[in-house]
């Protein structure tokens, strides 16, 4: 017998706010993970790359916990850079100006930012079309966004580890994948859906593979997605556990674990 997937909401503002990102703890172990990424990437460093020096004004959408807009406040000081984020919890530790958003609608004049920000968040808004037409509208004319999400395939092997933990935790034959956070807003989709509203479409391919001798980077990432363990289909904490006994079970056999990444960043430019 093989169990199906149950949809997971991971757009509920309530959700988000109130327990996903209520502070930075599950994010950063997401993030954690990419320590053991070949080849590494400077993400904050690539974006700086192409941020234009005439810059004199950045919206950081979906801020999180500031790893982006620490860096450019470092190196772009004569930027006025805005954090926003639908978490005020998130925001509490970060250095003002900060501010509570709704992506669907942002509390800025039109042509308020020479570059918007959207980094591994536009999967979270439930109005996507209403979202981007916010962010064409605050920016300037001929003003740059920067988007960043994951393909579909990205850490595949973390979905197999998960479905089979799940699977012997339910008995049955197959179970379901994990909470798959970017497939709303998938790398392969995003330049098509961006297309009705920005020109210039560039995409940045960040393929790269995580290798791990450890069980705890794996499993603290998979335990960030305890938010929506209430809609996984699945007893969260005993297929935690399942996974666990199944990775240690790989590292004793094979001496490592690997995972196969590709995320990307697009740039793209609204028309003059």
């Amino acid at each position: 017998m093989t169990s199906q997937p149950e949809e997971v909401d991971t757009t509920s503002r309530t959700k988000l706010a109130g327990s996903a990102y209520k502070d930075e703890a599950d994010l950063a172990a997401r993030q954690s993970l990419y320590a053991w990424q070949q080849p590494s990437y400077d993400l904050p460093g690539i974006v700086l790359e192409h941020l234009p020096a005439s810059t004199t004004s950045v919206l950081d959408l979906g801020c999180g916990n500031g790893k982006f807009l620490h860096r450019i406040r470092l190196e772009r000081t004569h930027a006025l850079t805005i954090g926003a984020d639908i978490s005020p919890g998130i925001l509490t530790p970060l250095p003002p100006p900060t501010v509570a958003v709704d992506a669907a609608a942002l509390p800025f004049a039109s042509g308020r930012f020479d570059v918007v920000l959207a980094l591994h968040m536009l999967y979270h808004v439930a109005e996507l079309p209403a979202a981007l037409d916010e962010i064409r509208r605050v920016l300037v004319p001929g003003g740059l966004v920067f988007v960043s999400t994951n393909a579909r395939t990205d850490k595949a092997e973390l979905d197999d580890l998960w479905s089979a933990a799940a699977a012997d935790v339910l008995g049955v034959t197959k179970g379901p994948r994990r909470v798959a956070l970017s497939e709303r807003f998938a790398l392969e989709d995003a330049p098509r859906l961006l297309e009705p509203y920005f020109e210039q479409i560039t995409t940045v391919d960040l393929p790269g593979v995580i290798t791990v001798r450890e069980p705890g980077p794996v499993l603290a990432h998979l335990r960030s997605y305890r938010a929506w363990a209430d809609e996984g289909g699945v007893p969260f904490d005993a297929t935690i556990d399942r996974a666990h006994e199944l990775l240690v079970r790989h590292l004793d056999r094979r001496g490592e674990f690997t995972i196969s990444c590709r995320g990307g960043i697009i740039v793209a430019r609204k028309s003059l």
